[in-house]
């Protein structure tokens, strides 16, 4: 039986950080669902379909990406999947982590959260952080994919 994980997130847009998560979840997991969410609220940089293809221009075998909408706990019904992928970066990412998983856990207790700590290297990351840089021009050099860093300074012209 193949076991499946979800890792779930905005990507707005995905960093090195991110992709470090992915490569290791691959580790564990025979295969490995990248859910973008819509999440409008968060007024993204980039579209939906614009945030799923940067996943898929990575090429990782093993990885399906989706868009979706919603709850998470329902995808993962929906998916047959009963793990999901958080990362964390700091102590303080906990916390809020840890309140998801509880919620989640109480909507569906079949649903299993596991966390994954960043690398090192990228444990300072984050998106906002990412698009604040490329909008000064702030260098932005082994901290994404290369066509995401294109795509930034695309954006930011």
């Amino acid at each position: 039986m193949q076991s499946t994980a979800i890792y779930p997130g905005s990507f707005d847009p995905i960093t090195n950080g991110h992709v470090s998560i992915i490569k290791r979840a691959l580790r564990i997991f025979d295969k490995v669902i990248v859910a973008v969410s819509e999440n409008d609220a968060k007024g993204p940089l980039f579209s939906l379909d614009e945030r799923v293809a940067m996943i898929n221009q990575l090429g990782l075998d093993r990885v399906d990406v989706i868009p979706f909408k919603g709850l998470l706990v329902d995808l993962c019904v929906e998916k047959d999947v009963s793990v999901m992928i958080r990362g964390l970066r700091a102590v303080s990412d906990f916390e809020y982590e840890l309140q998801l998983a509880l919620a989640n856990r109480r909507m569906n207790r079949d649903v299993e959260t596991i966390f994954l700590m960043t690398d090192y290297k990228y444990s300072f990351l984050s998106s906002s952080m990412i698009k604040d840089m490329a909008r000064f021009s702030g260098s932005i050099d082994g901290l994404v994919p290369e066509h995401v860093k294109i795509a930034l300074q695309e954006r930011f012209k």
